[in-house]
């Protein structure tokens, strides 16, 4: 399927699940679980398209079950945002550790508690890779941070939308844009 004279459409796509999902953690750069890998080796994104990825362990693997052949070096603005000091840790841990700390991230996204990256920050980074996005089809395998920061980022909507995005392992948006305005779209099965 071709894209329009000047048109970028970008298939979006999530990891697969990992540990670190499964314990509701902050991730670190771990590989896929058992059954992520399984469940990504089920699913079948559009051929014909340039296909790209994040450096993480979870995104090579993902692209490389989903049979996509990555041609270039990954993309460091998809890579996964910085916990900083948090990876590792379940949202449990971090609320018991560093209540008001979390309480400060979650409804300020300039800040940055953990010594890592802000939600502004990643925004920023997303933005910047999505005018970046030149005409022809993108299959992108990187991480829901990263998914949830173009949805806000196509939708125009106030940084703390951030936080009313939830993005699960696998999950697919498209995304078409020209001129640096962009439309959002879930593929069908």
């Amino acid at each position: 399927m071709r894209s329009p004279s000047g048109v970028a459409r970008l298939l979006l796509v999530c990891h697969a699940s990992t540990r670190a999902t499964v314990r509701a953690a902050f991730p670190a750069d771990e590989p896929l679980d058992e059954a992520g890998l399984r469940r990504a080796a089920r699913t079948r994104v559009p051929g014909g398209a340039t296909a790209v990825c994040a450096a993480e362990q979870r995104c090579v693997q993902t692209a490389e079950a989903l049979g996509l052949r990555i041609e270039s070096a990954p993309d460091p603005l998809l890579a996964e945002y910085d916990y900083g000091r948090w990876r590792g840790l379940t949202l449990g841990e971090v609320e018991a550790a560093e209540p008001e700390a979390l309480a400060a991230w979650l409804t300020d996204p300039a800040a940055a508690p953990h010594g890592g990256e802000t939600v502004v920050g990643l925004l920023g980074r997303v933005s910047a890779w999505l005018a970046a996005r030149g005409p022809g089809r993108t299959v992108a395998v990187t991480h829901p941070s990263v998914i949830r920061a173009a949805i806000v980022h196509a939708l125009g909507a106030p940084a703390l939308s951030f936080w009313r995005v939830d993005v699960a392992p696998l999950a697919r948006v498209t995304l078409t844009g020209r001129g640096g305005r962009w439309r959002l779209g879930y593929p069908g099965p």
